[in-house]
């Protein structure tokens, strides 16, 4: 059934999709528990950070466009030994799929970054369902990994993108230090914008992007300098919590107390 499910889903409707993604058991929280969400205002929030006493921040990098920096990047992560996050698109996957397996295989989170990478406030609930189930599949079908971590493409989301991602099994997750490599400024801007961020702290889920013209020559200096402070660098599936929380009106992301 799983094996039919990876490469024929295209021609499934998206609500079957989900259902069928459920009884294969792709959803990897616990007990096939949900993950929770708090709404503000009527407001939902994604995980923009994570209140915790651990001195420990996440970074993470987009990789849309080009690849001709990624294994830069995946050995001076190595050289530091760090583990970080990479958010996927389906392009991506389909132009680089041994890129794919060599961010997995040195032990970095895939996230997904959505099918198309369009503006999901723009698409319909099933449209929304849709750009995340056919990446996730098709990453399942290239490495057997389940996907579990959303980022909604240029930050754009609202109440109904992350309930699909809910729906979808997958936590959604921005962040709360933009590095603005993108704005291609130069290493030192890279650097200032990170490290002298007044939102820098404890559980900061820190946003770069594989490639931008700087961001290479800015990573190293970037650890040294995040360490300096005494930050130990994880993935967001280590930083975030799975179960038994709540996200306040800024993303932050807190534990409940029992």
């Amino acid at each position: 059934m799983e094996e039919r499910l990876e490469y024929n889903y295209r021609g499934l409707g998206v609500l079957t999709l989900c259902v069928l993604l459920f009884a294969v058991g792709i959803w990897r929280f616990g007990g096939g528990t949900a993950p929770v969400s708090s709404t503000f205002g009527g407001k939902a929030q994604p995980v923009c950070s994570v209140i915790t006493d651990k001195k420990q921040v996440s970074l993470t990098f987009d990789t849309v466009g080009g690849n001709g920096d990624i294994q830069e990047i995946l050995n001076i992560l190595a050289k530091y030994q760090i583990k970080a996050t990479f958010f996927i698109t389906g392009e991506w996957v389909k132009r680089y799929p041994e890129d794919v397996k060599r961010i997995l295989a040195g032990g970095h989170d895939l996230g997904n970054h959505t099918q198309n990478h369009e503006n999901m406030k723009g698409l319909t609930e099933e449209e929304c369902q849709k750009e995340m189930l056919e990446l996730h599949a098709e990453v399942k079908a290239l490495t057997g990994y389940d996907m579990f971590l959303f980022r909604s493409p240029y930050g754009n989301y609202d109440n109904r993108v992350l309930s699909c991602a809910k729906e979808c099994g997958y936590y959604a997750v921005q962040g709360n230090v933009d590095s603005l490599d993108w704005k291609n400024y130069g290493t030192r801007s890279i650097l200032e914008t990170v490290l002298d961020n007044k939102e820098l702290g404890n559980g900061s889920i820190i946003l770069c992007r594989s490639g931008g013209k700087y961001t290479v020559q800015a990573l190293e200096q970037l650890i040294l300098g995040l360490q300096k402070k005494g930050f130990g660098l994880v993935p967001v599936s280590s930083l975030i919590y799975k179960e038994n929380y709540y996200i306040d009106q800024e993303g932050r992301q807190g534990l409940i107390q029992s």
